[in-house]
């Protein structure tokens, strides 16, 4: 599953999900905002951003969610990787072909284990 609101959710899935992995992706503010715009921006159908409001507070929030990205991969030491072949390889033990590497996106996994 994901959703780029769970950004602000992620401290309270590690505690309520102990056994959960957790991958990230990230993309610089200005790269993702230019990738929406491009995808449709407000027109997108679904799902909608008119919560949003205008082009102002979209930047604004993707700032506030890649912020929280990068704490929490920071406070639990996560290695930030481009999404590759090699990458699905190491950390599912899968091998499929990645047909497009995106220079600017960059992916990272946090593992829990309940176990401990």
């Amino acid at each position: 599953m994901k959703s780029h609101d769970w950004a602000y959710q992620l401290d309270n899935i590690t505690q309520l999900y102990s056994n959960v992995w957790i991958m990230l992706v990230y993309r610089p503010d200005q790269a993702s905002y230019d990738w929406w715009q491009e995808a449709g921006g407000f027109n997108i159908k679904y799902p909608s951003y008119d919560w949003y409001k205008n082009n102002e507070k979209m930047i604004l929030e993707i700032w506030q969610q890649n912020s929280h990205i990068l704490d929490f991969a920071i406070r639990h030491n996560l290695k930030w990787e481009l999404f590759t072949s090699d990458w699905v390889l190491a950390n599912f033990g899968v091998n499929i072909q990645v047909n497009k590497v995106w220079p600017d996106i960059e992916v990272t996994i946090l593992k829990l284990d309940d176990s401990k």
